[in-house]
């Protein structure tokens, strides 16, 4: 059992730390303050390839695998998670399903767009009345010929408001309960399609989250990705692999609080010496790197499982129950290092705290991910 990276995957971990470093540490904070989409940046990383790193080449995209995509996300999420998780959802909520699941000519149209044609993606799941209970979805597909003709509205979409492509969960029979429910790829250019509600967030400013409105949209019937009625099935296999992208979202949140304690804690001088001289000090800085090192153990175990084509659902919910929950704990202790520091804007820590908070809720929450986790040990 090797525990050490690819040559490839160490180049990859230091062109976006070089890239974190130089392009998005310098705006972070101003991307928080002003909720400003960080477009030049997106930009920046289709040209980098990392915008579909794991579409295979033939499509446009980088080729890499699965543990590229987390080291990239991971990386990006120690100065801004809100670009961390842009490029999550486009990667794991969009590409991934469209690769996955699409015909060979669903492939070729739409995953090109969304890696050399720089147009950018998001997945519609969730409703007003369908958060952890997704079969109770009420967004309607009925067939008119040769399209379906889509009504009803999402929530909390990320990339609402600038993504072009969108994989969208619909009822196409009401009656079948979860069998009943169809996935399409849906252009934000077609008919009756329209953004509502910007969300105003805690954290993640930088995060476009919308909901997106449906209203007679007119969805050719060729979109219908995979078959009618597989719907449910493949949002949850598509959420297992989105999963491990908020698990390295989470840990890059965690390291990059981690990494901010520790320098402050060796120039912040209290009682005639440095506080990271303290044992207490030492003993919390030791808890923090060691639940980050066990995160990204879990968060590397899930991507390589994934990339290996094995069953991966159970590993990718206990890499995002931890790292989440992990990167909660490590930003609140960390703040509490700052002290009064902590609590203004002068310093990250509140904002890595507040982003902190939303990788415990989204894509499956904490106990969501405990029932995952459950039903998976043969307890029954």
């Amino acid at each position: 059992m090797d525990f050490h990276l690819s040559r490839e995957h160490e180049l990859i971990r230091k062109m976006m730390a070089d890239f974190t470093e130089n392009e998005v540490k310098p705006i972070a904070a101003e991307t928080d303050k002003t909720g400003a989409y960080p477009r030049e940046n997106i930009e920046k990383l289709f040209d980098l390839g990392v915008m579909g790193i794991c579409v295979p080449k033939e499509y446009g995209g980088a080729g890499a695998d699965p543990l590229a995509s987390a080291i990239c996300i991971e990386e990006l999420s120690k100065q801004c998670a809100s670009t961390g998780d842009i490029v999550a959802t486009h990667n794991g909520l969009c590409c991934d399903p469209i690769l996955t699941h699409g015909t060979e000519e669903q492939k070729k149209k739409y995953l090109p767009m969304l890696t050399t044609g720089r147009k950018v993606g998001a997945f519609c799941l969730t409703e007003p009345n369908a958060g952890s209970d997704a079969s109770k979805g009420q967004t309607e597909a009925k067939l008119v010929g040769d399209h379906y003709v889509m009504n009803g509205s999402k929530i909390f979409i990320t990339n609402g408001y600038v993504a072009d492509v969108f994989v969208v969960f619909a009822m196409t029979d009401k009656s079948k309960g979860t069998r009943g429910i169809s996935a399409f790829i849906v252009e934000s250019s077609f008919p009756g399609f329209s953004v509502g509600k910007h969300e105003e967030k805690m954290g993640l400013h930088g995060s476009p989250t919308a909901e997106i409105v449906f209203t007679d949209c007119i969805v050719p019937k060729e979109n219908m990705l995979g078959k009618e009625g597989k719907g449910f099935g493949i949002a949850m296999q598509t959420l297992d692999g989105g999963r491990i992208g908020i698990a390295a979202q989470a840990l890059g949140i965690a390291e990059g609080a981690l990494n901010e304690a520790k320098e402050y804690t060796k120039g912040r001088v209290q009682f005639g010496r440095p506080i990271a001289a303290f044992q207490n000090t030492q003993f919390t800085l030791a808890d923090m790197e060691l639940g980050c090192q066990a995160g990204k153990l879990l968060t590397y175990r899930a991507a390589v499982m994934k990339g290996n084509g094995e069953r991966y659902t159970k590993e990718a919910a206990e890499a995002k129950l931890f790292c989440s929950e992990h990167a909660m704990k490590t930003t609140t202790k960390a703040l509490q290092m700052f002290g009064g520091y902590g609590y203004t804007k002068d310093y990250p820590m509140e904002r890595m705290m507040r982003d902190a908070k939303i990788t415990e809720i989204y894509e499956g929450t904490s106990e969501v991910q405990r029932i995952v986790i459950s039903a998976n040990m043969g307890l029954r």
